[in-house]
């Protein structure tokens, strides 16, 4: 009889295991954000269930851009709401692969050395031009695609994601709403 149990108590931990394993697995990709890669892959989103977008602008060698990767963009309230809010898009600027979005043609400029699809996002409204990293933000439809350069911390992430992400911008300026912005995130990390 005891073998019995030691046989059966061994089989129900082989079973449980790798339940728990992917269980843990699990929780980990739900406390990260949803990267999308692929434009057709966002455009096939945008298609089924429009949402806001943001747009991660960066490059390998961007010692800036690791730092947002880092600390910003692993904060669990910034990665909840990004999740819950918008379509993320991590996008290596410098890029070489061609693709269609919105019907336009996108390539890599060995003049810009960069994608001409994060040349013509990464300069709306952008006076200094190319800088890395950059957040680009759309609305539905890809509309009013706004550029901000430069790393953002958390609160800063927060004062942008939810500017746009709460539909402020519809009502109020970016500097009225920046004067009465009250974190509620945890910037700890």
């Amino acid at each position: 009889m005891k073998q019995i149990i030691k046989i059966s108590a061994l089989i129900l931990i082989a079973f449980i295991l790798p339940i728990i394993g992917y269980c843990q697995e699990s929780g980990t990709k739900n406390n990260e954000i949803h990267w999308i890669t692929s434009i057709d892959e966002l455009q096939a989103k945008m298609q089924q269930n429009p949402k806001k977008v943001i747009i991660d602008f960066y490059t390998g060698w961007c010692g800036w851009c690791k730092k947002m990767e880092a600390s910003t963009y692993t904060n669990p309230s910034l990665v909840k709401y990004i999740n819950n809010n918008y379509y993320a898009v991590k996008f290596d600027a410098e890029r070489q692969d061609a693709f269609t979005f919105q019907g336009k043609e996108y390539h890599y400029d060995p003049q810009s050395k960069a994608n001409t699809f994060a040349v013509e996002l990464m300069k709306i409204n952008n006076p200094q031009g190319m800088s890395y990293p950059t957040t680009v933000f759309m609305m539905e439809n890809f509309q009013q695609p706004t550029a901000i350069p430069g790393y953002r911390d958390v609160k800063e992430m927060q004062l942008f994601l939810t500017f746009f992400g709460d539909n402020a911008y519809r009502h109020q300026t970016y500097d009225n709403y920046s004067k009465s912005f009250v974190s509620t995130w945890d910037h700890g990390q």
